[in-house]
């Protein structure tokens, strides 16, 4: 009998561990909180599924936001978003890295510009590096981004900043420094996301307002996931090759990857900066140079 009980304690220990590990690496991050923090108002963000997911809230009091804990240089990081539904024009629900340096920073925008019931969602791309900004890109999703979550993702590598929708890139930002091109490789960015009320240019350039009739409105986030060089931390991560974004099968789309971009850029973009030829009378370099 105590042969037996032992035999039972050591099986009961073992699944114990076996589980444990398990959760280690698959359950990563368990909740919003181990990764993330509130950064503004608190009261405006909600804990669903114990912590899994959360819900944003924007109403007439006031919008709500949150970042990483760490900065991080190169990798990738998504999470998929459920974006505020029916009438939201006027709204804008973002998700972007920033390196938080004033004049010089760099930072990767995704910003969903809300809409009137009925007309197509615009997401928004924008890189600034440097402090170099005003690379606005706009797209228009090719489904209801309110009806179900959907994947978000900035890759960034050495050679290149990809925005990709559902693994579909939308946005490829190339590594043009030998042509003097400003790119994003030396600070550190933390992950940021924010509901808020833009009614004066979100929709239509500001012709849409928002209708306060329809507040509170909600917008919300689950599968939170950060793969990157988080500083502080080992100062050779940034720089090593074996990393997984560093690998030559990021170094460049590969080629379903391009038909889809292409299709989307053909399809789905409303506005390109590097075409705008009243704001930019003589093409951006990095237009000319491939971007």
């Amino acid at each position: 009998m105590a042969t037996l009980r032992n035999s039972n304690v050591l099986h009961l220990l073992l699944f114990v561990i076996v589980s444990c590990a398990i959760s280690q690496v698959w359950g990563r991050p368990a909740t919003f909180f181990q990764d993330f923090q509130v950064t503004w108002a608190d009261s405006h963000i909600r804990q669903l599924e114990g912590g899994r997911a959360i819900q944003l809230v924007l109403d007439q009091n006031s919008g709500c936001g949150f970042a990483s804990k760490s900065k991080y240089l190169f990798g990738r990081v998504s999470m998929k978003i459920k974006l505020v539904p029916g009438d939201s024009a006027g709204t804008v629900t973002a998700f972007y890295m920033n390196s938080d340096t004033d004049t010089i920073r760099d930072e990767l925008d995704f910003e969903f510009l809300g809409n009137r019931t009925g007309q197509p969602y615009t997401v928004q791309t924008n890189v600034y590096a440097h402090g170099k900004g005003d690379r606005e890109q706009r797209v228009n999703l090719w489904f209801d981004p309110a009806a179900d979550f959907h994947t978000y993702s900035i890759m960034w590598n050495h050679g290149q900043v990809v925005f990709s929708v559902d693994d579909v890139p939308i946005r490829v930002y190339k590594n043009n420094e030998a042509k003097g091109i400003p790119f994003p490789k030396t600070q550190p960015m933390g992950v940021f996301s924010t509901l808020w009320e833009a009614d004066d240019w979100a929709t239509r350039g500001g012709l849409e307002k928002i209708n306060w009739s329809k507040a509170p409105f909600y917008a919300y986030y689950k599968d939170f996931d950060i793969e990157g060089c988080a500083v502080p931390g080992p100062s050779s991560c940034a720089t090593n090759a074996a990393n997984w974004w560093e690998s030559a099968s990021y170094k460049q789309l590969n080629a379903v990857q391009a038909k889809r971009y292409s299709w989307v850029r053909m399809n789905h973009m409303i506005y390109d900066y590097c075409t705008d030829k009243s704001r930019y009378p003589v093409t951006p370099p990095e237009c000319v140079a491939g971007h």
